[in-house]
Formats: structure tokens, sequence, C-alpha cells
């Protein structure tokens, strides 16, 4: 390892994840969400680790990142959440992907794709239930179950939707937009058209509404132990699959009043130990991660991290008795000792969600499986 920076990803801690969810699904089926390797962890090891645990499904945003666990040697279903573009169809048919499909010229190119097959490929129809980002409004959706069901090329596997709010319970939108769903499985039944799935559940689905579990759950961030938000912390045991360290590049000791980095805006309010350590916003680190009151434990114990976080560096506060040296372990996410700072906890400080945390991590920082 050139660079002194890494993350350490816990393929049991997904493992012991996916089983809890799975007995929280009941006889749903779960599917592991892969998709932006593995929200940051790694994706065909986190896909393992999921299978592992007892997920039957997994999922992906594009036919490149199936195609990534077909080469791995996975051969579990693989669904690919939004509609591949025309273009794309025959790849995620070479590859024994599952698409989705919501438009009428997906529904072409699917059948295109699936000439000469042995046996129908096996689609997803998305219904647009509310989140208005992709996906059949009812009405389409009902004409385009018509039209799968004309195709002999096809099979109508799954029937879906997804949820905008269910990380906020108290709003019914989710009960309405699962209703809508219900109604949409309800209309293609009368006219004889029956998928063999019907799901609706996101990680926070799973968690917070029970109604929505119906035949297949789709889980991503709690796969890696992190609740799809704060309030959701205590529905289910997680653990957190990912760390993220560095080691102490550089110490020095600065006077009161001596500023540090790019626009000195942060100066010693006394005598300190500044230590550097490699990583930076090209990282994942946030550039103002600092001002917002971003921490790193070094020692067992939080240390501030100080003025305009660089590319490929930050500076932490150490304080005027630190005995930190070269070389020493820096947790940024995890835990060291009695104290642990979580995505959450960045992600409260930078104003947005875990999800964006993990993902963020860039890919020149070395993933190491445990």
């Amino acid at each position: 390892m050139q660079r002194f920076t890494w993350a350490e990803v816990d393929g049991a801690a997904i493992t012991a994840n996916v089983r809890g969810l799975k007995r929280l699904a009941g006889t749903a089926a779960l599917l592991a969400v892969v998709k932006a390797d593995g929200y940051g962890h790694g994706a065909v090891p986190s896909a393992e680790a999921a299978l592992a645990g007892g997920a039957t499904w997994l999922g992906v945003a594009l036919v490149e990142e199936g195609e990534a666990l077909r080469r791995a040697g996975i051969t579990d279903p693989v669904l690919v959440l939004s509609e591949p573009r025309p273009t794309a169809m025959a790849r995620a048919v070479a590859s024994d992907l599952r698409p989705t499909v919501y438009t009428a010229a997906g529904v072409e190119a699917a059948a295109k794709a699936a000439a000469g097959l042995s046996s129908p490929l096996s689609v997803h129809l998305k219904v647009d239930t509310g989140m208005h980002r992709v996906g059949a409004t009812p009405d389409a959706a009902v004409q385009l179950g018509l039209a799968l069901a004309e195709r002999p090329e096809l099979h109508l596997e799954g029937l879906f939707t997804h949820f905008a709010v269910a990380d906020e319970p108290h709003r019914d939108d989710t009960a309405r937009q699962l209703a809508v769903l219900h109604q949409v499985a309800d209309r293609l039944a009368g006219l004889g058209v029956r998928p063999d799935l019907l799901h609706a559940a996101n990680s926070a689905g799973l968690l917070a509404h029970p109604a929505a579990r119906l035949d297949l759950v789709r889980c991503g961030i709690t796969v890696y132990g992190l609740a799809p938000s704060v309030g959701l912390a205590e529905a289910a045991v997680l653990l957190p699959a990912l760390s993220l360290k560095a080691e102490v590049s550089f110490v020095k000791e600065l006077a009161a009043g001596e500023a540090v980095s790019y626009g000195l805006r942060w100066a010693a309010p006394a005598d300190t130990v500044v230590a550097t350590l490699p990583i930076g916003y090209a990282d994942g680190v946030p550039r103002n991660y600092g001002v917002r009151g971003g921490q790193v434990l070094i020692g067992g114990r939080r240390c501030p991290v100080v003025g305009t976080v660089t590319m490929d560096q930050l500076l932490v506060d150490c304080g005027a008795a630190s005995r930190v040296r070269t070389g020493d372990e820096c947790v940024l996410i995890g835990r060291q000792g009695d104290e642990w700072i979580t995505a959450w906890e960045w992600a409260e400080r930078m104003d947005t969600i875990a999800y964006e945390v993990v993902c963020g991590l860039s890919a020149r920082v070395p993933r190491f499986w445990l």
C-alpha cells in the first residue's frame, strides 16, 4: 500500500445484516442492492456476503454493474432497477440480467433483444406511484402490462414501485403509493395478467411499513449496516460494515495564533500539536468538513479537523499535551477504543445523508475486505 489511507469492509457484518433483514421480511424474498460499487463498499464482495446471508436477488442501476457481477461468477438473479437504453438491452440479455421496463420503447427493445432465446425474457414493470422520477403512470402501466403479455418473447416477472418518503413513517404518502400499486395489480389481474412478484419496499419500507413487504423487499443502505434515516436507527440491529482510516503522515507544533491550510481560516487559539492525515476531498472528505465540526479519532479520543480540507490532506488539532506520532492510526469512520464516528455523524454535520458519505469515497481509497 503506497498511500496510508484505506477503508476496511467487514463482510461478516454484511452477512449478519442481511440475515436480520431477511428474518424481518418474513416470507418475502430479499434483494440486496449493490449498485454504486456496493454503496462504496465493493460490489462483488458485498454481493457475495449478502448472498451468504440469505439474499436471493441482487439489484443494480446499470447494465455495466450487472455485467461486472457476472464476470465475477455470480449467477443469482440480478435486477436492473432502471430501464436500460435500447442500445444496452441486448447486453442485459446477454448477461442474463432482468431489465426493468416502463416505456413502449423499452418493451420493444426488450422483445427484440430476447428474440431467439430458448425461453421468454423475464422483465419487471415499474409503476410511478408518486415519486415522479421514472416509471409508467398507472394507466400506462396497465397498457404496458397488456403489451408485455402479448409478446411471447417476454415474461412479466415483476410489478413494482419505489417509495419517496418511506423513511418518514409519520407521512401517509407511502400508504397512498402502495395503494396505487395494488390498484394497478388488480386492474391487470382483471385483464388476466398476473406478474409473479409484486414489490415495493426499500430499506425504509421494510423497517417501517410491514404492509409493503409483499413478495420481495429491496434492501440497500441497511445491507451495509446503516439506517435509512436517523429516525429509523433503532428499527433493526445493524452492524456498520465500513471503517475509514489513515495514518498520521506529519506532526508539527504550532504557537498560539498560527493559522493553517488554504485561506488560513483557522488559527490555533493556544499552543498546540497539529497532525496531518494523507486524506482529502479527492478521497471523499468534504472540503468544509472541519468548518462543520468534523472530528477524527486519534489515540481513542476525538480530535477536531481544522482549517480547509485540501485535495490530498487534512489537519487535526490534537492538543498541546498530545503524544501523537507519525504512523499513528486515525479513524475517520468507525471505532477506536470506546469512541465511534459513524457515517450518519458525517452526514448530519454536512446536512446530507449517510448514503452520500459512503458512496462518495473515491476509487483511490483502497478497500480491504475483512
